[in-house]
């Protein structure tokens, strides 16, 4: 099967030129939204003690950053819809930063999930999506390589932002620290204004439009409100901004369906390892070191992931180089309590930056390949929505058994087996799906499977 296509965009990206500046900041918007929850891990310890609540009640910091986050999804594509990626990254990055400074006067934990969680975790939605649509806007033949530089930045940032917020605390308590991540994230505003309108080549005239703009869907939208029926515009609208005919898509549903029950298990192994390494009675700052560790082999790992997505090898069946991703990070989670001392949390640490790495690097990459890029806007944003589920519940549920317990391991038994169906489940179903594939394209006949968009798989 050949590599997807563009997805009938309507013209030819660019694939360089200020593409690169665009996955620049790509890597800046995306690098926080992805490092930020996780780098916050660091003031677990003390903030737990600071208010006297549980893992589990902690855990629930960064789930419900994070749920916002994947919650915020639709909207953020109805934004960025609306309005192009460059304003919703730039009004995230002040909600972040709005979020991190009334956190700092924070009275209970209540006050941090509001703040901390809710206030900031939308304005990572505003910060992840338009960086992940406009990248496909721009990028076409070299797309899994800006996709994997743009998901390089979450490693980069996570192992500046670990050390760093071990030394504010030491320095300025977690109150003067928050404060500080304040202004520090202040950077995603800067990143989004680097994501301006990509330059379209129309018969033979160069026009400037929004990303945005999809000209079928305007059509679309034409046609519909020049109906009299009231409902008819209702149906339009939802049809424009959530394009609900993907849950008929056979590969769009194998996507969410795997997804659902993978993240459970994929955030709370991150969240819970420097904590793990301070109960094992290892220092404050190699206990952060971990995570610099783990960061830095994930820094390394997702542009070499995007490379090898995007040779002629593996693109053409990119879907099971994912399954096989998924598959690492549960035989990582599983042997992980078999680790002992510091040195064995450092193996388990290369080798989960390794398997995580790629898992990220080709998380958006292979949905963009199912659905082709002109709709993986609305795509993306309906997965999020249907994913924050997950993502709100596994760090919780994965505290709640250190609490019951009263041991690690337990917890990164169960994530690893939560990682490892879901892996299993992508293999069976993308060989299924491929075979449909390719069965429907040789019923087609010779002109229209060379017309065919193989992108919309």
């Amino acid at each position: 099967m050949p590599p997807a296509a563009a997805g009938n965009l309507g013209y030819t990206p660019p694939d360089g030129g200020w593409g690169w500046a665009v996955v620049l900041g790509a890597f800046i918007s995306i690098g926080f939204s992805y490092a930020f929850p996780k780098s916050l891990t660091i003031y677990y310890k003390e903030i737990q003690e600071y208010f006297s609540v549980s893992y589990s009640q902690i855990a629930w910091v960064s789930s419900v950053m994070l749920a916002a986050m994947y919650a915020g999804g639709p909207l953020s594509s109805i934004l960025v819809n609306r309005y192009g990626s460059r304003p919703v990254v730039m009004v995230g990055g002040l909600m972040v930063s709005a979020g991190m400074m009334l956190a700092s006067f924070g009275t209970s934990i209540i006050h941090l999930y509001l703040c901390v969680g809710i206030i900031s975790g939308f304005g990572l939605a505003f910060n992840l999506q338009p960086a992940l649509t406009i990248i496909g806007k721009y990028f076409h033949v070299k797309r899994p390589l800006a996709n994997g530089l743009a998901m390089t930045g979450s490693p980069v940032i996570l192992s500046t932002l670990a050390p760093l917020n071990q030394f504010l605390y030491d320095t300025y308590g977690w109150r003067g620290s928050f404060r500080i991540l304040s202004a520090i994230v202040l950077n995603c505003c800067v990143a989004g204004s680097l994501m301006r309108p990509v330059k379209m080549q129309q018969n033979g005239e160069e026009q400037q439009k929004s990303p945005s703009e999809e000209e079928e869907a305007e059509q679309n939208t034409d046609k519909l409100l020049t109906k009299d029926s009231q409902s008819d515009k209702e149906q339009g609208c939802l049809q424009r901004f959530f394009d609900i005919s993907l849950f008929k898509h056979r590969g769009f549903l194998i996507y969410l369906a795997g997804n659902v029950v993978m993240f459970f298990g994929f955030f709370a192994p991150v969240v819970f390892l420097a904590p793990y390494a301070k109960d094992m009675g290892i220092d404050e700052y190699s206990a952060a070191f971990l995570l610099s560790i783990f960061a830095l082999v994930d820094m390394f790992v997702r542009p070499a992931t995007g490379l090898l997505g995007n040779t002629k090898w593996i693109r053409p069946r990119i879907q099971y180089f994912f399954s096989f991703s998924v598959v690492c990070n549960g035989l990582c989670h599983l042997l992980c309590p078999l680790a002992s001392g510091y040195t064995g949390l450092v193996v388990y640490s290369i080798f989960f930056g390794v398997a995580f790495g790629m898992v990220c690097a080709l998380l958006f990459e292979v949905l963009m390949d199912l659905v082709g890029a002109q709709r993986f806007s609305t795509a993306v944003g309906l997965v999020t929505i249907i994913e924050c589920g997950p993502v709100l519940l596994g760090p919780p549920i994965a505290g709640a058994l250190v609490d019951a317990f009263g041991d690690y391991k337990y917890m990164y038994y169960a994530c690893g087996v939560i990682m490892l169906v879901p892996g299993i489940f992508f293999f069976i179903m993308h060989y299924y799906n491929y075979k449909k594939l390719d069965e429907e394209q040789r019923a087609l006949p010779p002109v229209s499977m060379r017309t065919c968009e193989k992108g919309e798989k």
